[in-house]
């Protein structure tokens, strides 16, 4: 139906609405304010996904490697922008495991963005120490273009290249 209004009773330009589904996809590679990287395969059709992570921030210092994360998306509607989580298990430097979880976001201008809040978990010696043992965090995700293929292993530094590199 025609809402236009015309003194001259000219017929309206039919204007036909233009409908885009967002969705906001986790699959691929992200940066976050510290510039750790994130990769995420392909997400399945239950919302398993798994991936790798490479963190710029360690808890005692040194070389930190690319490691393995596994996690599961909320099944989003249609439009919808999913809830996730997800787990890190830092492999061969550190003692410690994070578990993330999250909302996936895309703007009006289509970029997208994953908020998270983390807790990590560090082994301590004993019960009295438990005390400190775990910490709480936020993190901010933006997707890294890139091209196709798994891009996270060529973008890990070696550790045994570091260590050798040494005087």
């Amino acid at each position: 139906e025609c809402l236009c209004t015309s003194p001259l009773l000219l017929p309206c330009p039919l204007v036909w609405p233009t409908v885009v589904s967002l969705q906001c996809q986790l699959r691929g590679l992200w940066r976050n304010e510290q510039d750790s990287l994130m990769e995420i395969s392909a997400v399945r059709d239950n919302g398993e996904f798994q991936g790798k992570y490479l963190t710029q921030v360690t808890l005692a210092g040194g070389c930190a490697r690319a490691s393995p994360l596994t996690g599961a998306q909320q099944q989003p509607s249609e439009g919808g922008w999913p809830t996730f989580t997800f787990t890190v298990r830092w492999d061969k430097f550190s003692n410690a495991t994070t578990a993330f979880a999250g909302q996936c976001f895309l703007d009006t201008g289509g970029k997208e963005t994953l908020t998270t809040m983390w807790l990590l978990r560090e082994a301590v010696g004993s019960l009295e120490e438990d005390w400190k043992a775990t910490r709480v965090g936020r993190n901010v995700f933006t997707r890294k273009r890139t091209p196709k293929g798994k891009i996270l292993p060529s973008l890990s530094p070696s550790c045994e290249d570091t260590a050798s590199s040494a005087p």
